[in-house]
């Protein structure tokens, strides 16, 4: 039997870990990217040794990365990439940053996270996603299409940056059979959520409720199924109609 790979950035909580967990289910076989080392609290099976150690702010650091990644191929195919990935950075008292807030150093940084490194990783893997007419699975946000009141204005562009990235990968990769889409979630329910996020949904979300992790996660194994052959270039808003 054939065993899909997915490489999943940003896998150390939330919505990755949501993601792990729902594609482990299906019979996935996971490798997961983080900067932070291995957690305790990811107790899926094989979860140490399929992690991978990385700090996307490090462009040059991409290069052994997918060298890592390709090692651990045993078909040389990558079925699925999940670009998960982001930084949010925050003023004091976990204040907005806008554009007056916001110097060189920390533009750099959400970019080369947030933008620059999917970019990259894509293109190393492509070789593998071909082999397997894999799928791309971008995450931006709702903040790439408007002002929000927490996220701030480096992460915005950034996420309305990776929505046009998904449109250039859907248009370049499409021929090779490689399929390029993006989920764009508004307010789920996370460990870490900004204060003022009750009155947010209750103000704009017309389902009046937080989403969850798992539907997320869910929207995403949809988007890296056969049963989505033929959407490319899509942007998924998972947000209740808070778009709308």
């Amino acid at each position: 039997m054939t065993v899909n790979y997915m490489l999943l950035t940003g896998a150390s909580r939330g919505i990755g870990h949501a993601t792990v967990k729902l594609f482990m289910e299906h019979g996935w076989r996971i490798l997961t990217v983080s900067r932070q080392p291995f957690s305790e609290e990811c107790r899926w099976p094989s979860a140490r040794e399929s992690h991978i150690q990385a700090d996307l702010e490090d462009l040059s650091s991409i290069e052994a990365l997918a060298a890592d990644v390709r090692s651990r191929l045993p078909e040389g195919k990558l079925a699925a990439l999940v670009n998960n990935a982001g930084i949010s950075p925050k003023g004091p008292g976990g204040s907005r940053l806008g554009v007056g807030d916001t110097d060189a150093a920390t533009w750099t940084r959400v970019l080369n996270v947030n933008l620059i490194s999917t970019a990259l990783i894509a293109r190393a893997m492509l070789p593998e996603l071909k082999a397997a007419r894999g799928s791309i699975v971008n995450v931006t946000s709702i903040v790439g299409s408007r002002v929000h009141p927490f996220a701030g204005v480096a992460y915005a562009a950034s996420k309305a940056g990776l929505a046009a990235l998904t449109r250039e990968l859907a248009h370049e990769f499409g021929p090779h059979g490689v399929r390029a889409n993006a989920i764009a979630p508004g307010e789920i329910d996370t460990a870490i959520l900004s204060p003022g996020t009750a009155e947010l949904v209750a103000a704009q979300v017309p389902l009046q409720r937080l989403g969850t992790t798992r539907e997320v996660a869910k929207t995403i194994h949809f988007l890296c199924s056969e049963e989505s052959a033929y959407i490319n270039g899509a942007e998924i808003h998972i947000n209740g109609g808070q778009h709308v």
